[in-house]
């Protein structure tokens, strides 16, 4: 199981970049395809996610009206695209997989199946 997160770099505020999550080695159809984020000093926390089995998203409410998030089932590849970044959305962004559809955000979430490494966003002032 490999999942790449691609698409970091520095940015300013206002400005935008996209992020890929190329995955491999589990049935990308069914499986919900989440992003998450490490600020320094900061817990983990769920960005958005989507699934690939019935379409259903998620975005954390720092995220709304400026995230979005699609999938390319032929390539395998879940994209994050991140619009009027601002300096608090710098971290560390993760992609992760978890079977079927996106628990993150609700009270039965219970962890993700599989990680990649993540990839640097920063957002300057």
């Amino acid at each position: 199981v490999q999942l790449q997160a691609s698409g970091g770099g520095l940015v300013q505020a206002g400005g935008s970049l996209r992020l890929s999550c190329a995955a491999s080695g589990f049935t990308f159809d069914d499986y919900a395809i989440g992003w998450f984020r490490q600020a320094p000093g900061k817990e983990r926390e769920g960005v958005s996610c989507i699934s690939n089995l019935d379409g259903s998203l998620y975005y954390a409410g720092s995220a709304k009206g400026r995230f979005t998030i699609s999938s390319d089932i032929a390539k395998n590849t879940v994209y994050l695209r991140m619009n009027s970044l601002k300096p608090e959305d710098t971290g560390v962004y993760y992609c992760a997989a978890e079977r079927q559809v996106c628990s993150i955000g609700t009270s039965y979430y219970n962890g993700m199946d599989y990680w990649g490494k993540g990839t640097l966003v920063t957002v300057s002032s």
